[in-house]
Formats: C-alpha cells, structure tokens, sequence
C-alpha cells in the first residue's frame, strides 16, 4: 500500500527531506518540494547551489543519504521500476550514442522505457515532430549541433508520455528562436504534467514558471509563486546630490537612520572632482515613502538634489538577497 494522503495531485513529484554528501561537502541539506500536475516550478540557484544533485535525487539517478522521493505515490528507492515509468528526465549534460541515428536512438529509449511495440512508432513521431527533429532524423547524433543534441534529449525524455517531467537545463545550448519555441513547449507539456525545471538564468525561470524554488548552499531560500517572490524584494532608491568636501560621511549617517532604511551605501561620484554623489537606500519589502523620506531629509538639510529615483522590488532583487544570505558560510555546498 501506498500513503499518498499527502500528495496534492496524483503523479505528482513530492520530496521530504532530501539530504546529500560529497566527502566533506554537504550539497543538499533538508530539500523538501512538491509539484502537482499542471504546475511548472521553477528550481532557481547559483551554479553550486545543489540544484542538479537535487533534480537527480528527484529523478532516481542519485540516491538521497536521508529523506525520500515519491512519484505517483511510488518511492524511488523501495518502488523504483513504478517510480521511473512515470519520469521523463533531460540532464543538464544529456547522454546520447553519437553513432546512432537521431530515429534509431528514440527507437531504442522507446524499447527501454516500455513503451508497447504497436505504440511505438506514433510516439516517436510524436516526439520528433514536438521537438522539431524531422530535417535531422536519419542523421547520426554525434555530427549534430549542440542546440539539436539538446533537442534530441527532450524528445527521449517525453518519448513514454510521463506524467512527470524533469528538465536540468532545458534551453542550454538553443538560439533565441528554438529558446522561446522550447518555453511554448514546456508550458504545452505541464497542461497534464508535473514539470521541474532547473537553471542559474533568472530570465528563464520567469518567463516559464508559475512558481519558483530557490536553493542556495544546499537549502531551499525561497517557494511560491513568483509574484509573491518578487514583491518580498528589497525596495529601494537612488539619490544623487551636491555637498561639500568632508560632508558625505553625515549624510551616509543621515540617511541609514530614515525609518525603513537598512543600509545606505554611497555609488561612486562624478569625475573630475564634481561635487555631485550618488547613495543607493535599501530597505525591506514593507519600506513604503523610502523615497519621500528622503527627500524631505535632503529638502531639511538644504542639499541641492539632481536625481531622486525609486525602485520597486523585482525577482532579480529578491533572488539576489536570497543567494547572498551569510548562512552556512563556514560548510560550502
């Protein structure tokens, strides 16, 4: 029997506690996620951040050191042939035969992933018309591009029709065009799917995601929708202003003791010896009227202002606080 009373739909993607060591190196520490058929989400970190080691623990290539997997309601490790049926995984770097032909390649995963012999012919058709391989069927992989070698990865990876779908890099490799018909893919695969997909490029993630995990040093920062991440940025604003020789330590004083303000840090100046700086105030995502604050300081104090500029919080803002918090310094994953 198997619990999935906690699964929020079924063939889903659900991982509790994921933990993993390299040597001394503790590169996933307590991953917990789960996607439900219809959701893409989006796992986002640095290059570093554990994010492949997590989508491999996902995928049943890698076994956790604690914690578990479930597919369907199916463990990776106690029910592992039920768990992989219902996985399509693309690697980051994809392995594929160079000497085989880009059909007899589909041919021989469609063997290995089951897929019945009357079935087989209109699901790799299927495939290579979905990830635009017609041209380069019968050509060998090993003589194809980097962008079509990527393509051919995806195309073994849906060729079983999963209900789960796990995509480590997807558009690495593709030019602008096969990029944005790769998101139009992804989002058509999740309509009946559970769909992973894992990158450093924030652009990536939010063009294509609804929802987003982050992971930095081996632990989730950050999940929900991506909206609600962006909006939980720093806001912020840029001042610049004229003052005199000595004066720019009182006003960097002046400015990180505004209600709201958790660091004021000066930008640079102009050249050649212009009287004319730059601050950038930072405060937190409920630091409302920051820019008014400062300018009713300035207008008190008599400095002459050229430029007062907010900021609204965005995911760039938001994910970079994430990735740069000091936690487990000392224990790089």
């Amino acid at each position: 029997m198997h619990s999935t009373a906690d699964i929020p739909a079924p063939d889903a993607i659900a991982a509790d506690g994921l933990h993993k060591r390299f040597g001394a190196v503790r590169a996933v520490r307590g991953v917990s996620l789960t996607v439900a058929r219809g959701e893409i989400v989006g796992l986002l970190g640095p290059n570093g951040a554990g994010k492949s080691t997590t989508m491999r623990m996902l995928a049943g290539f890698l076994p956790p050191d604690e914690g578990r997997v479930r597919i369907g309601g199916f463990d990776t490790l106690s029910d592992s042939i039920e768990a992989r049926r219902r996985i399509g995984y693309l690697p980051e770097s994809t392995p594929l035969y160079p000497e085989m032909t880009v059909a007899g390649l589909l041919e021989f995963r469609a063997r290995l992933a089951g897929v019945p012999r009357r079935r087989r012919a209109d699901a790799i058709g299927r495939a290579i018309e979905r990830c635009w391989l017609g041209e380069v069927a019968r050509r060998r992989v090993g003589t194809l591009s980097k962008g079509y070698r990527q393509r051919v990865g995806l195309a073994a990876a849906i060729l079983h029709d999963p209900p789960a779908l796990l995509l480590d890099e997807p558009t690495n490799g593709l030019d602008p065009a096969q990029i944005s018909a790769m998101r139009g893919l992804m989002r058509d695969l999740a309509a009946d799917r559970a769909l992973v997909v894992s990158s450093h490029i924030l652009a990536e993630v939010e063009k294509t995601c609804g929802r987003v995990v982050v992971i930095a040093g081996g632990r989730v920062r950050a999940d929900g929708p991506i909206g609600a991440l962006a909006r939980a940025g720093e806001a912020a604003c840029l001042i610049e202003v004229r003052i005199g020789p000595g004066d720019a330590d009182d006003l960097t004083r002046a400015l990180a003791s505004l209600a709201g303000v958790s660091r004021a840090a000066p930008v640079g100046l102009e050249a050649n010896g212009s009287p004319w700086r730059r601050w950038r105030l930072e405060g937190g995502p409920d630091a409302r009227g920051l820019a008014e604050r400062a300018g009713a300081l300035l207008a008190s104090r008599g400095v002459p202002l050229r430029e007062l500029r907010p900021e609204e919080p965005t995911l760039e803002r938001a994910f970079l606080d994430l990735i740069g918090r000091p936690e487990d310094k000392d224990d790089p994953a």
